[in-house]
C-alpha cells in the first residue's frame, strides 16, 4: 500500500509513466523467450559438416522444427541451392533480422520518453506549488512541499523506467548482432559449399 500511495502521489503523470513500465516489461519478456530459443545455433557446424558432404537431407533434417535465424537461413540455402542459393539465403537474412528487431524500437523510445514524462511531471508540480504559494504565500508549507514531492517522484519514476529498460534493451541489441553475425559468417561458408557441389557435378 506504501507504495501504491506513493505512486499516487506523484499525480496523474505517473500514469504515462506506468504505462510505459507495462509495455517496456512485456516487450522484455517477449523478446527474452524470442532469444532463448535460439540457442540451437550451435547446430550449425554439424550441419554446415553434412552440407560438405553433400548429405542434403541430413543437413535439413538436422534443423527441422527448429527456430534458430542461422539454421533457417542454411536451410534456405539447401532448399534453393539449384537456384541462386544466395539470393535465397540473402532474403531470408533479412526476414529473421527483422523479426529480431520487433520491439526494440519501442524499447527506444521508451527509453527517451522516460525521462522526459518525469521531466515534465517535475515541471507540473513545480508550477502548482509556485500557484498554492501565490495564492496563500507561506502559511501552507505542507501544500508547497507536497507539490515538490510530486515533482521528485514523477523525476525518479521516469528514471527508473528509462534504467530498467536500458539493461534489456542493450542485452537484446548485443544478441541481435551477435546472431548476425552467425548468420552472415554460416551464410557464406554455405555458399562456399554448395558452390564447390555445384563445380564438381559439372561435365
Amino acid at each position: 500500500m506504501g507504495m501504491i500511495n506513493l505512486l499516487i502521489s506523484g499525480g496523474w503523470m505517473m500514469i504515462p509513466i506506468l504505462v510505459c513500465s507495462l509495455v517496456a516489461l512485456t516487450i522484455s519478456i517477449e523478446r527474452f523467450v524470442f532469444f532463448k530459443n535460439f540457442g540451437a545455433s550451435r547446430l550449425a557446424p554439424k550441419m554446415l559438416s553434412l552440407i560438405e558432404q553433400e548429405k542434403f537431407t541430413d543437413a535439413l533434417a538436422l534443423a527441422e522444427n527448429q527456430t534458430s535465424p542461422v539454421l533457417l537461413v542454411i536451410s534456405t540455402g539447401v532448399l534453393q541451392r539449384s537456384n541462386q542459393p544466395s539470393k535465397a539465403m540473402e532474403a531470408a537474412a533479412i526476414a529473421e533480422v527483422t523479426k529480431m528487431k520487433r520491439g526494440l524500437p519501442v524499447l527506444d523510445t521508451i527509453i527517451t520518453l522516460g525521462p522526459l514524462l518525469g521531466l515534465l511531471g517535475t515541471i507540473i508540480g513545480m508550477i502548482d506549488s509556485f500557484g498554492i504559494m501565490s495564492e496563500s504565500g507561506l502559511g501552507d508549507p505542507h501544500a508547497v512541499t507536497g507539490g515538490v514531492a510530486e515533482a521528485l517522484i514523477c523525476t525518479a519514476a521516469g528514471i527508473f523506467v528509462a534504467v530498467t529498460t536500458l539493461i534489456p534493451y542493450n542485452f537484446f541489441l548485443a544478441r541481435m548482432e551477435e546472431e548476425t553475425e552467425k548468420i552472415e559468417h554460416y551464410a557464406t561458408k554455405t555458399e562456399a559449399a554448395l558452390q564447390q557441389e555445384i563445380l564438381e557435378t559439372k561435365p
